[in-house]
């Protein structure tokens, strides 16, 4: 049996709602991770399923392992929930992994090696591998994005702001970055209004704004690909492009109480959003004009 970590290098937060199905899978990745002094906050979103009787007794066969609760028991999202997972980390590095995902072996020791090698460097993220091949029947190929940009080497603030805006290439995803512990109590963590869609963009863009961020090429986790995942769950064109909205609303004004009076972002995200208002407003009105001619 391991031993608990006096000072963990990482603190691996992994949030859950009914995730019995993958959760063992999702901690035993953690298991095998080839750097071994890390921390694992498994944090309960209110789950109704055994998820909690899994955690537990994984979590009694390692010290590392811990399981935690909102405080009332209760469900608050996603964004609530990695936050009791922060507000409890110990690590110098944080990392995040959902319920439904892997981490390849050597992320965690690679990822650290980069960080402790660049110590202005606030965030280190790779490739995620889009996998389909956990269930044979799907017959999806697995696949990975472009990264957008040379890997390799790390990017000043803001060089990959638009690129995170645009999401046309890989970006930072929960299952595949590592972040300094400081940087992420910097931007305050995560935006409890945003309890599953874009809260993890809205967080990603907070960091890369004012923080260097490296992107390197190699793989270092699995985004599992399925019908009960929450981007396939809402995946609604409308609830898409007004949560799409509020996100970039929200990254609005967290420039604006940056101090300064002008930030060339500021521009960047007035596209945006001026882009998804129209397409929104569009598609609303062929919605109509649609029922119309029904009637």
């Amino acid at each position: 049996m391991s031993e608990v970590v006096a000072s963990p290098r990482v603190t691996a937060i992994i949030i859950v709602f009914n995730g019995e199905r993958f959760i063992g899978e999702a901690i035993a990745s953690i298991l095998a991770q080839t750097l071994t002094m890390w921390e694992l906050l498994v944090v309960d979103d209110g789950s109704t399923d055994a998820t909690g009787e899994i955690v537990a007794r994984i979590a009694a066969t390692d010290p590392r392992i811990q399981l935690l609760r909102h405080r009332d028991g209760g469900n608050h999202g996603m964004s609530a929930t990695r936050n009791v997972g922060i507000a409890a980390a110990r690590g110098e590095y944080i990392g995040f992994l959902d319920a439904d995902d892997m981490w390849m072996p050597h992320k965690l020791a690679e990822q650290v090696a980069i960080l402790d090698a660049a110590p202005q460097t606030a965030m280190v993220y790779g490739r995620t591998q889009i996998w389909h091949s956990w269930d044979p029947s799907s017959g999806a190929p697995d696949f990975f994005y472009s990264l957008g940009v040379p890997p390799n080497k790390t990017y000043p603030a803001p060089r990959l702001f638009d690129q995170l805006l645009e999401n046309v290439h890989q970006t930072p995803t929960t299952c595949n970055a590592l972040i300094r512990r400081d940087a992420v109590e910097a931007v305050g963590g995560f935006d409890p209004a945003f309890r599953t869609m874009f809260e993890d963009q809205l967080f990603f863009a907070k960091v890369m704004v004012d923080f260097p961020v490296y992107v390197s090429g190699r793989w270092w986790a699995r985004y599992r690909q399925h019908d009960a995942a929450t981007s396939a769950r809402e995946a609604d064109a409308d609830v898409l492009a007004l949560t799409h909205i509020r996100y970039l609303t929200a990254l609005r004004h967290h420039l604006l109480r940056g101090g300064r009076r002008f930030r060339p972002e500021r521009l960047t995200i007035e596209r945006h959003l001026a882009i998804i208002r129209l397409r929104h407003v569009a598609r609303t009105a062929r919605s109509r004009l649609k029922r119309m001619m029904v009637r």
